[in-house]
This record gives structure tokens, C-alpha cells and sequence, in this order.
């Protein structure tokens, strides 16, 4: 081979590289817990409120947006237990509800940032709008 040619292999081979070697993103987590009421119209005195079941918290979901507001990012599902969680880019996010009828979340549309390695909280209570 000439020296030519092996500058040649020796560029392809370092382009390929390169090109295979996967860039780690930096990211981090976005959490929090998710209440739900009211779940009847009357709550008599002395007696707790009823527990969200989990299909509850299965029929909502957690909408986070590019830093717009507008464009859809992801959805998070919220578990059983009213809780969320998600590794996300590093960034800002408009982070809303989907909502559910008439449910809706004081504080909502909310901004957040996302930091590398870092944990963003953000609880979040839903009025289901039953009275």
C-alpha cells in the first residue's frame, strides 16, 4: 500500500470509530407524588377519605413538554401508590397533566430544570372537581 492509502484506511477506521462509540448524554431525575381528591361529594365527619385504587392513578398521566410549553417530550405513568419518576436530557421542561374530565392542578403548567445527576421534585395534587 502507499502512504496514501494508509492515511486513508487510517481516517475511514477513525471516522468509524468515532461514529460507533456511544456519547454518554447527561441527564436527570425528575420525581414526585401524585395525590387525587376529591374521590366522592361528601367525606362525613370523623371518617378518612377514601384511598385512590389504582386504577385511579392508571387513567391519568404526567405530560412533560419541551421547554415551549407546546411540543409533547414524554408521558409519564404514575404508579399505584401516586408516584412518578424519569430520566430525562438535561434541560427545561414545562411539566403538566394530561387531564381527565374536569381534573385539574393548581401550580400547573409548571417549569422545571432538569440538572446533570441531580433529582428534581415536583409533587402534584389533582382536583378531580367532584363536589
Amino acid at each position: 500500500m502507499k502512504p496514501v492509502e494508509y492515511m486513508l484506511v487510517f481516517l475511514i477506521g477513525l471516522f468509524c470509530l468515532l461514529g460507533c462509540v456511544p456519547r454518554t448524554q447527561e441527564t436527570g431525575t425528575l420525581e414526585g407524588h401524585v395525590t387525587i381528591d376529591p374521590l366522592v361529594p361528601v367525606v362525613r365527619v370523623g371518617e378518612p377519605a377514601p384511598t385512590p385504587p389504582p386504577e385511579v392513578y392508571a387513567a391519568r398521566a404526567i405530560v412533560i413538554f419541551k421547554q415551549d410549553g407546546e411540543t409533547e417530550f414524554t408521558r409519564l405513568k404514575i404508579d399505584a401508590n401516586g408516584n412518578y419518576r424519569a430520566e430525562l436530557p438535561v434541560g427545561r421542561y414545562v411539566v403538566d397533566i394530561h387531564h381527565t374530565g374536569i381534573d385539574h392542578a393548581s401550580g400547573l403548567p409548571k417549569e422545571v430544570e432538569i440538572t446533570n445527576h441531580n433529582v428534581t421534585r415536583l409533587d402534584i395534587d389533582i382536583d378531580t372537581g367532584i363536589r
